[in-house]
């Protein structure tokens, strides 16, 4: 019997190798991957997805340290990092259900620099919700500054999501933006529901928030095996309840 799986390459500086490679029944196979321009990603995560099936992790393995197969029998994997910019997993002893589409992930963090594992019974799940939460009424009270210098803070929260491969970006007026912006370092687990959140504030003018003109978006990139983006906007004008949501998709 023959064996097949497919690998695919996540972006323009994760290289999987090979592309697609088929193999002989109790035999093994090697598949490799590496990183350019990435210096701080030490750490490496491999996943298979079968056939309607949503990904699973297989082992997590980090430069320098010991690889992690959870629950995923040893004897059935192999996993090696010998370097900050490579490494590969190898399948042993093929069977026609090892079969699907294996993924390479690379990441700077993680809670205690540890794998935000799928093999805890957590499925994939997209964000839940995605909200900016307007600037404190109070905020500029205790700001002794100049009336042309007082600042407003935004806050994007994006939670209900597993695992925790999130990237937050702003936007003013459909524009990218990265002065002010702080995000998180990490996302932060709630260990009842096992899913995660993240936040990431946006520090600007109080000029340019009371500006009605003024649209700011906040967009989270999450990875389910394809890049999706979510996004909220709000405006100084919308009195509502926390934001004024314009909530979209976008697979890219």
């Amino acid at each position: 019997l023959l064996w097949a799986w497919m690998l695919l390459v996540h972006c323009q500086d994760v290289i999987q190798d090979p592309t697609i490679s088929w193999s002989f029944k109790s035999k093994s196979a090697e598949m490799k991957c590496s990183h350019k321009n990435l210096i701080t990603h030490t750490q490496m995560y491999w996943y298979r997805q079968r056939p309607g099936e949503t990904m699973t992790l297989i082992v997590y393995t980090a430069f320098g340290g010991q690889p992690d197969y959870g629950e995923n029998l040893q004897s059935k994997y192999s996993a090696v990092k010998d370097s900050i910019e490579a490494g590969a997993l190898t399948v042993k002893d093929l069977q026609p259900d090892d079969s699907g589409v294996y993924f390479c992930a690379v990441s700077k963090h993680s809670d205690d620099h540890k794998l935000i594992s799928l093999w805890d019974g957590v499925k994939v799940t997209a964000p839940q919700t995605v909200k900016i939460l307007r600037p404190s009424p109070l905020e500029c009270r205790d700001q002794k500054k100049k009336e042309g210098k007082r600042r407003k803070t935004l806050v994007c929260v994006a939670s209900g999501f597993y695992p925790d491969h999130v990237t937050v970006f702003w936007q003013h007026n459909g524009k990218n933006i990265t002065d002010g912006v702080a995000t998180d370092a990490a996302a932060k687990r709630n260990e009842i529901t096992k899913l995660y959140s993240i936040t990431s504030r946006l520090r600007l003018l109080a000029k340019t928030w009371f500006n009605p003109d003024n649209e700011f978006s906040c967009y989270v990139t999450f990875f389910n095996g394809t890049y999706t983006n979510y996004s909220t906007s709000i405006y100084s004008w919308w009195m509502g309840s926390g934001a004024l949501f314009k909530y979209s998709l976008t697979s890219i």
